[in-house]
């Protein structure tokens, strides 16, 4: 998802009483518009990451983010609906990728390492 400084991922906050994966196939849905309905989730890949950020109101101080993160796949055919960003971009397979060092570049090592060990997932899916 395009932000006027930076490329991220659809993510958000956990509902109280709604777990990881039902907050990220919501947060998903919300921000693009794709239902679970219309993708795949791998259930052999969960990534985690924590990292700090400068919080928006006081950008001297700084909050540990925590996010969990899913493989999904769909149809190239999805149609991407932004409602909280300005734009979106895929990019090709091809790593190691040079996006976003603290969110997602980790999180794309971790999927090419999983692609490698899960070739089959590899193959049914991103050939």
């Amino acid at each position: 998802m395009e932000h006027q400084d930076r490329w991220d991922l659809p993510k958000g906050h956990v509902d109280h009483g709604e777990s990881i994966l039902h907050a990220a196939k919501r947060e998903l849905w919300e921000e693009t518009g794709i239902s679970d309905s219309q993708i795949w989730t791998d259930p052999e890949f969960v990534f985690t990451s924590q990292y700090w950020v400068s919080k928006r109101k006081t950008p001297s101080q700084k909050a540990l983010k925590q996010t969990t993160i899913y493989l999904g796949f769909g149809p190239p055919s999805l149609q991407i609906v932004c409602t909280e960003h300005i734009g979106y971009r895929w990019w090709a397979w091809n790593p190691p990728h040079r996006i976003q060092a603290q969110a997602i570049d980790p999180l794309l090592d971790q999927v090419a390492q999983h692609f490698e060990r899960n070739p089959d997932v590899f193959a049914k899916f991103c050939s």
